[in-house]
């Protein structure tokens, strides 16, 4: 079969765009060809899309023990013995420029290794070389004309591959010396156009400056080896339990490509965009790209608020600075262009109206590729089901044991009350009631106090709470109609604890229609039914 190109080709490889890829230098060269793989190693190669190599005859031959190798040897997924492999052809590049990224690599404090022993041609890949892929976390492969054309190369990538597939392994695709000509385009005498194309591609990408090159390279190292965590609270109190659960729900170790949306809703201040940045920090490694984007309810009501919204999920993700998109409707070519094929991650942090979603990342058909993770949060249950969510997570309020732990932390910078403050404490969680903003708005405001001091303040939360707090919940109450506002402050002044027929009957009587109301309070978490067991 035709070689379908390089990008194709290690598109093919890898069965997912590569981490990363870069090009330096240019002008012809010849395509190197290899021969078929051995009949043990022909399978396994074929499923990482190797078929579309163009086979030659040659006398290449492959190490058939290279999987009894692999299979005794243990990833190390999370303390790395090296930060970055480098695979590349001794002869081809280790003297003219395969030193200058490992010396800058070095230079930066990242851990690398750079082999320094050529093998000769047909002799096998080390078991010593295995080791140091899969004590890996980045393995930058250098590309150049003659890559291909040996066996330990191959060998190589094989394993990087296989440590992708497997470990989360990173890897960034360097083409030296390689252009689109290299191609034998005669093959292509039909399709000269896909030819430009790629040929374009890779001009676009050349920097033509070998120092500002390197920059860019050890840029990409350093920004995959060091991911922006978010910052997410001074104490996650009860917050694990939230976040293994949400990791079970959305299928992150099993070999499902579905596309999967994760909602995630609640009352205002029970700690949904908490949850959501803590489960962004604990898997975005594992994706291609990832972006959180907070606050979007607040960000859309700006002026094109959408569109900065469009651009900061492109940049974070593409790590390119997209130029004004000019509207909604550009912004959402866009991103369906640029990443439909890629596995990322999302958050899209305090949703209220379903065309945030659409400009962002659905619009008739989910944005991503397959395997990708989108979550979702909002005050809104309804919103979720109209979305048609994969799942729908609710975030109650905390236990009682938790929420004085929270307290405590934030009143007496530890896990419990003092003793002599322990009683109040108890009414001053009991006041708050499980709700996480207002456990750590009291705890705060009470540090460092006296005990009447506490009983005084706790009296002027009761009468007028405070001003932060009101203005969480107060968003809730805003979004409501004139009729559903009505019946909330009705059942909060006259019926809480009272019997739900008995409410529906009064509230009937007076043209609220209490059904649907309800119904909507319900969903926004704004009122419980606590129904007989």
């Amino acid at each position: 079969m035709a070689c379908n190109g390089l990008l194709d080709l290690f598109r093919a490889v890898t069965r997912v765009p590569s981490d990363g890829w870069v090009r330096y230098g240019g002008g012809p060269r010849p395509w190197a060809t290899v021969s078929p793989p051995t009949h043990l190693r022909l399978g396994s190669l074929w499923a990482f899309g190797l078929g579309h190599w163009a086979w030659a005859p040659s006398s290449l031959q492959v190490d058939p023990t290279l999987f009894q190798m692999q299979s005794s040897i243990k990833p190390c997924s999370n303390h790395w013995v090296y930060e970055v492999f480098l695979s590349f052809r001794g002869t081809d590049t280790r003297k003219n420029f395969t030193d200058h990224p490992y010396s800058a690599l070095v230079r930066t404090g990242i851990r690398t290794f750079c082999d320094d022993n050529e093998l000769p041609r047909g002799e096998n890949i080390s078991k010593e070389l295995i080791n140091a892929i899969h004590g890996s976390r980045i393995s930058l492969v250098i590309f150049s004309k003659d890559y291909a054309s040996f066996n330990w190369c191959l060998d190589e990538l094989v394993q990087i591959l296989h440590c992708k597939s497997t470990m989360n392994h990173i890897f960034i695709l360097i083409f030296y010396h390689v252009n689109p000509s290299d191609i034998h385009e005669e093959r292509y005498h039909e399709d000269m156009e896909r030819v430009q194309r790629w040929r374009a591609a890779l001009i676009e990408a050349a920097n033509g400056y070998e120092a500002r090159f390197i920059e860019k390279i050890v840029e990409q190292v350093l920004y995959k080896l060091n991911p922006i965590r978010l910052n997410v609270v001074e104490h996650p109190v009860g917050i694990d339990f939230h976040v293994e659960e949400m990791k079970t729900l959305l299928q992150l170790g099993t070999s499902t490509t579905e596309l999967l949306i994760m909602g995630i809703y609640g009352m205002g201040g029970i700690g949904k965009t908490t949850l959501a940045k803590a489960v962004y920090n604990h898997i975005c490694d594992g994706f291609e790209g990832s972006s959180c984007l907070l606050n979007v309810r607040e960000v859309s009501e700006q002026s094109n608020g959408l569109i900065q919204l469009q651009e900061q999920l492109l940049f974070d993700i593409l790590k390119v600075k997209i130029l004004l998109i000019g509207n909604v409707d550009k912004g959402i070519s866009l991103i369906k262009q640029r990443l439909h094929r890629k596995r990322v991650l999302v958050v899209l942090d305090d949703v209220d109206r379903l065309d945030q979603i659409y400009a962002l990342v659905k619009n008739g058909e989910w944005f991503f590729g397959p395997g990708s993770r989108v979550i979702i949060t909002t005050r809104d249950e309804h919103l979720l089901v109209k979305l048609g969510v994969n799942y729908s997570y609710k975030l109650e309020n905390m236990n009682h044991l938790d929420s004085l732990e929270l307290f405590s932390r934030h009143a007496f910078n530890m896990p419990h009350p003092e003793e002599d403050f322990r009683e109040i404490s108890i009414a001053a969680v009991d006041y708050a009631g499980g709700l996480p903003l207002a456990l750590e708005v009291l705890g705060s405001d009470l540090r460092g106090r006296s005990i009447i001091k506490w009983k005084t303040t706790l009296e002027k939360f009761r009468k007028s709470p405070d001003v932060q707090i009101q203005k969480i919940l107060g968003i809730s109450f805003k979004s409501l109609d004139h009729t559903t506002r009505e019946v909330l402050l009705d059942i909060a002044c006259f019926f809480t604890g009272v019997n739900i027929d008995y409410v529906f009957k009064i509230l009937e009587e007076c043209g609220l229609f209490p059904d649907i109301a309800i119904n909507i309070l319900v969903q926004r978490s704004l009122v419980k039914i606590d129904y007989p067991n």
